[in-house]
């Protein structure tokens, strides 16, 4: 059974979706970032964490963990070496430089960062790169339904996650067209549902 260290509205919500998408045992212990107990597995104090006991494994950063668990369980991405890992890598990339960083620049100059060393005037720049991500995101789908045409994979949750981040943390508005289309597709399915319940559930308890 793995363990997963983290707490709603962050990013251990991609991992929880993983695991539910691929049917695998899972506990959860409740940290909120930067808390002693997030501490406790990695000293960044930034979650989620993935304990593997099997494998005496802990990995942190979440694109890091759905690497390991799609590597592992043979699911959600394809084969490393194969060109279609290669276009899916680039797409994960690409998510997390350009879709990701402007979220998260944005995230750190509103409550993460101290007080005294945040730039309100950084903000507008972060939604410019978002919404320019979002086109160029438009121009990378294809004509199938999930990032990499007809097979889900780690992208689609990064993807959604951020596109979930935009719209109820920094209130910016999706795109419509093509792209706002594919990401209700992937933000709909039910163990995307399913992470979220369970993950507010374990800290309500």
């Amino acid at each position: 059974m793995y363990k997963l260290v983290g707490y709603p509205q962050t990013r251990a919500t991609r991992v929880a979706w993983m695991l539910e998408e691929i049917g695998a045992d899972y506990e959860i212990e409740p940290a909120p970032p930067q808390s002693d107990a997030a501490r406790a597995y990695n000293p960044t104090g930034k979650v989620p964490v993935l304990v593997d006991p099997d494998a005496g494994l802990t990995i942190s950063d979440s694109v890091a963990i759905l690497t390991y668990l799609g590597d592992r369980h043979g699911v959600l991405t394809f084969p490393a070496g194969t060109p279609e890992r290669g276009r899916q890598d680039s797409l994960t990339q690409f998510c997390v430089d350009e879709v990701e960083g402007a979220l998260w620049t944005a995230a750190k100059h509103s409550f993460a960062l101290p007080e005294e060393v945040r730039c309100k005037e950084v903000k507008p720049a972060c939604k410019f790169e978002f919404d320019r991500a979002m086109a160029t995101l438009e121009t990378r789908l294809g004509d199938g339904p999930f990032a990499m045409g007809e097979t889900f994979t780690i992208p689609d949750i990064l993807f959604a996650h951020c596109a979930n981040w935009a719209e109820f943390g920094t209130k910016w508005p999706l795109p419509g067209g093509k792209v706002g289309d594919y990401l209700g597709r992937v933000r709909t399915r039910p163990a995307l549902a399913r992470a979220e319940a369970r993950l507010k559930s374990e800290v309500a308890a």
